[in-house]
C-alpha cells in the first residue's frame, strides 16, 4: 500500500450507499416492454440475468446489448427504464443504505473530498439523490455522458480526480458492490479499490475482478480510510 494519504473517495450509489429494494429489475421490465424484448419465458430470464451481471455499467450500453446494436430500440428501452425507475423513487422506493450519509460526513471531515459514481444518467442521478435528501452532500457528482464512458472504464473516477484537483490516483479509494465497479477503480489505478456485500454481487466475483478490499457496507468502508 502506497505511503500515499487518501485524498478522494469514489463511492458508487445503487447498491453501495443506496438501496432500492430491486428497483432496477422492475423498471427493466417496463424497459424490455418499449423495446419489444420478450416479456416472459427463458428468453426474458437470459435478458434479465444480463442486466444482473452487468450491474454497474452504464444501462444505454446494456440496453444496446441486449437489441443487438439497434439504436433506435435501445433509446427507447434506456428511456423506458430511466421514467419507470424515476417514477419509484417518487414512491419513496430508495433508501440510504445504514450509515452512508454519516460515513460521507466523515470523510469530508477528515480531510476525503467524495465523489458519488452511478451507471444512470446525470437526471435519474440527480433525481435519486433528491429524493434521498442528499443535494450538496458529497464534494461531486458523476454520471456517464457523452464524452464520459460508464464502467467498466476509469472514466468517472479520472474525472472526478481531474475536478476535484486530485494529485495521484494513489490517492483514490473506490468502493463499489459490482464487478464493473472493481474493474473501473482497478483501471483508473486506485490505491484502494473495495467491494461492499450491500449490493447485486457477491463476495467472490468481486474478489474475482480484483477487489483490494471487501467490506460489509460503507460504513466499515469509512472506517477503513479515517482509522
Amino acid at each position: 500500500m502506497s505511503d500515499l494519504k487518501i485524498r478522494l473517495a469514489a463511492l458508487d450509489m445503487a447498491g453501495t450507499t443506496v438501496a432500492d429494494d430491486g428497483l432496477v429489475l422492475a423498471a427493466f421490465d417496463a424497459a424490455a416492454e418499449a423495446a419489444g424484448l420478450p416479456a416472459d419465458g427463458p428468453d426474458h430470464a437470459q435478458a434479465r440475468q444480463y442486466v444482473v451481471d452487468t450491474m454497474g455499467q452504464s444501462k444505454i450500453v446494456v440496453f444496446r446489448h441486449l437489441v443487438d446494436g439497434d439504436e433506435a430500440r435501445a433509446q427507447l428501452a434506456n428511456t423506458a427504464f430511466e421514467n419507470a425507475y424515476a417514477s419509484s423513487l417518487s414512491d419513496g422506493g430508495v433508501r440510504e443504505i445504514g450509515g452512508a450519509a454519516d460515513t460521507i460526513d466523515a470523510l469530508r471531515t477528515a480531510g476525503i473530498k467524495v465523489a458519488l459514481t452511478t451507471g444512470f444518467s446525470a437526471e435519474t442521478q440527480r433525481r435519486l439523490l433528491t429524493a434521498l435528501g442528499w443535494e450538496g452532500l458529497a464534494d461531486l457528482t458523476v454520471a456517464p455522458s457523452a464524452t464520459l464512458r460508464g464502467r467498466p472504464f476509469p472514466d468517472m473516477i479520472l474525472s472526478a480526480v481531474i475536478d476535484l484537483r486530485i494529485d495521484d490516483v494513489r490517492q483514490v479509494a473506490v468502493l463499489g458492490d459490482t464487478a464493473n465497479d472493481i474493474t473501473s477503480g482497478i483501471r483508473a489505478g486506485a490505491e484502494i479499490v473495495a467491494g461492499a456485500l450491500t449490493g447485486a454481487h457477491d463476495e467472490t466475483r468481486l474478489n474475482a475482478a480484483g477487489a483490494t478490499h471487501i467490506v460489509d457496507s460503507v460504513r466499515q468502508f469509512g472506517e477503513l480510510l479515517t482509522h
